[in-house]
């Protein structure tokens, strides 16, 4: 005679055969691949939980990014489930890439689409460095599987002139009313808004365009409210904060905040990655358009313009001093447009964007933004944490290893050394008289050589020319003042040169 089971014990095993019958994400994040961690300034030992820095993109482990090379000029995103074509082709404007997905027939394929945003974004690598030029610079994407090349520069192009679009349109207007459609720079690590319409002749209206296959559930967001301030996405498995931080925070307090978190009866909450916020955009929402930050309307927001902090450390030209954030309200900018007399603060990249601020200081400091479009410095951005998926703390390995866990077969990403551009890890400095320079090391590589060289412009220098054309003048803000100059290539790239100097090393 078979006993019975208590209800009790009965409805145990019906919620737990529930729970193993939970779908499997369509939306599986890859990790950022970083696996070093950063203090304000530059690569640092990991910190123990409790101290400053703690919970940082490097210290939890998620998806790590694994590939297959199919051998037919196409490439299986073994997480993600998409398939890729290898290969970069030719830049070509936003319509002929749209419309030259149906003509694609690599690997014997012809269901080809030019991917979304977030198809697109998926493929990041922030073990990335912008550089100084193409020969410095180390792409943020596996160029072990996917064809890259920078800018070229003989041709009057900056390095960081090799964009690839994506089939994601901007909702509202960049720069005074340009139409424009989203695409990833993987040269610079940065999502922005591009015209999509050619109103000047020019290599730069033209970008190029990896088109996708596969998993056409990718990026589309199954959120459900559980009603204890929290937010689950059943396409990702990861659950979110509601809410905000209510106020801005500087990067340090933005991790400290995170880590400090007790919602919904949990406390494992994080500051989420780059990949993984990115994920909750609504690229159909914007400010100008439905009045609303780019998220979800189940979510709630403390500003309609609104930028939010990652735990992803952006490494600029050697430098670790800025954080990634992701714009859910415009990405604003200080910018002149044509016809107009003075700069006005404008939406210059559109609300969904992926860009950096310095991760302290005071932004002040910075009255007329950075960089050529005047990019608007923040500083002190909301939060919004996360919890979930496969991201556990861990402890990585040393900076000076600059090792990886993933699967991706190939040699290791390059040392600390070589990523901070000189021995020691230090980051630009300015040369005598405000100029800037390329000093070597003495012989032997001593201490005095480690701590004392003059290592070349810092990375406003170089925004301050973006799109600008050898000869014209410039000005940037740096940490003793604002310098003005000429706009000159002394190594491949156009560079803010102060008045006075051609760009050289300084005299000794």
């Amino acid at each position: 005679m078979l006993r019975m089971f208590p209800a009790t014990i009965i409805i145990f095993i019906l919620l737990a055969l529930a729970a193993d019958a939970r779908p499997t994400p369509s939306h599986p994040i890859v990790d950022t691949g970083q696996h070093t961690c950063f203090n304000n300034r530059k690569a640092a030992a990991c910190p123990q939980k409790g101290r400053d820095f703690f919970g940082q993109d490097a210290q939890y482990q998620g998806n790590e990014p694994s590939y297959t090379n199919n051998g037919d000029g196409t490439i299986t995103d073994n997480v993600t489930g998409l398939m890729w074509v290898k290969a970069r082709g030719r830049k070509t404007t936003w319509k002929e890439a749209v419309s030259g997905a149906s003509k694609c027939r690599v690997g014997g394929h012809d269901d080809w689409r030019a991917p979304t945003i977030k198809e697109l974004y998926s493929l990041i690598d922030f073990r990335g460095d912008t550089g100084r030029n193409g020969q410095n610079g180390r792409p943020y994407i596996d160029t072990r599987f996917f064809d890259f090349k920078f800018g070229d520069t003989s041709r009057g192009e900056r390095s960081i002139d090799c964009q690839d679009w994506s089939a994601t349109k901007y909702v509202g207007t960049t720069m005074g009313g340009n139409e424009t459609a989203f695409g990833v720079n993987f040269a610079d690590g940065r999502i922005k808004a591009y015209p999509t319409t050619t109103r000047r002749p020019g290599r730069r209206d033209k970008r190029y365009i990896r088109y996708v296959r596969g998993n056409p559930a990718y990026g589309q967001n199954r959120f459900r409210d559980n009603g204890d301030g929290a937010v689950t996405d059943e396409a990702t498995g990861l659950t979110w904060q509601k809410g905000d931080s209510g106020r801005g925070l500087n990067w340090k307090e933005a991790l400290a905040y995170a880590e400090n978190l007790t919602l919904a009866g949990r406390s494992d909450w994080r500051l989420p990655n780059a990949k993984e916020l990115q994920s909750i955009v609504d690229y159909s929402r914007s400010p100008s358009t439905t009045h609303s930050p780019a998220i979800a309307p189940v979510f709630d927001s403390t500003s309609v313009e609104s930028y939010y902090w990652t735990s992803t450390t952006h490494t600029e030209h050697g430098r670790a001093d800025r954080a990634v954030y992701i714009a859910f309200g415009r990405a604003m900018g200080h910018f002149q447009t044509p016809g107009s007399k003075s700069k006005k603060l404008i939406d210059v990249h559109g609300a969904g964007a992926q860009r950096s601020d310095p991760k302290s200081g005071d932004p002040s400091r910075f009255p007329q933004g950075m960089g050529p479009q005047g990019d608007d410095i923040s500083i002190y951005n909301f939060v919004r944490c996360v919890r979930g998926g496969k991201a556990d703390p861990a402890t990585p390995p040393p900076p000076s290893a600059f090792s990886t866990t993933s699967r991706m077969r190939g040699p290791k990403p390059p040392l600390e050394e070589e990523i901070n551009g000189q021995p020691g890890g230090m980051g630009p400095r300015p040369g005598p008289e405000g100029g800037f320079g390329m000093a070597p090391p003495p012989p032997g590589g001593g201490q005095e050589g480690r701590m004392g060289m003059r290592q070349g412009p810092p990375p406003e220098a170089f925004d301050a020319c973006s799109g600008a054309a050898a000869g014209s003048p410039c000005s940037f803000t740096a940490p003793h003042g604002r310098i003005s100059g000429i706009c000159r290539a002394p190594h491949g790239d156009l560079i803010c040169v102060p008045e006075g100097r051609r760009g050289g090393p300084p005299p000794q």
